[in-house]
């Protein structure tokens, strides 16, 4: 898992420097009504590190957890995340998924076989469902960074 762990980190410091030049103005607007702002997609990464933190301890606590899934529209649309100031959003996403990578980097290996359902669906392993929360993060930034090279970045932040 020091894998993912570093790779996260990675993804921290190279999409950090380009997310910090995005203007207040910039991240508020909808590219359509029914489309998520550069803020709210931010915001819908928070909450999927705060869900993402409960799957992680309840998996590393229990050799199976059923896990309820959560309504992303709802949870972005309730928390008015397009009101809130950027920056803010930013520091606050980076400074959860800075504790994800503790979590990661720490989790011992004799649980990562644990299991877990998500809604029914399932069982994923906390292994898979610690990777797969790396993927969703860049699907999501590559959305708020459309024209940033993120894959290079990603991969070449400490040349190794």
């Amino acid at each position: 898992m020091q894998e993912t762990a570093k790779e996260l980190g990675k993804i921290l410091l190279s999409a950090g420097s380009l997310l910090t030049l995005i203007e207040e103005e910039d991240a508020s607007l909808k590219p359509a009504p029914d489309k998520w702002s550069k803020k709210e997609i931010l915001g819908h990464l928070i909450d999927s590190a705060c869900n993402n933190q409960q799957k992680f301890v309840r998996a590393m606590a229990e050799k199976h957890v059923d896990f309820v899934g959560y309504q992303q529209r709802r949870w972005v649309e309730s928390q008015k995340y397009n009101a809130r100031f950027w920056q803010e959003l930013f520091v606050f996403w980076t400074l959860y998924n800075t504790h994800l990578i503790h979590l990661i980097e720490n989790v011992a290996p004799e649980v990562l076989a644990n299991e877990i359902t998500i809604d029914g669906a399932g069982p994923f392993t906390l292994e898979f469902i610690m990777k797969d929360y790396v993927e969703h993060l860049k699907h999501h930034l590559k959305q708020i960074l459309p024209d940033a090279d993120l894959d290079s970045n990603f991969e070449n932040i400490y040349n190794t």
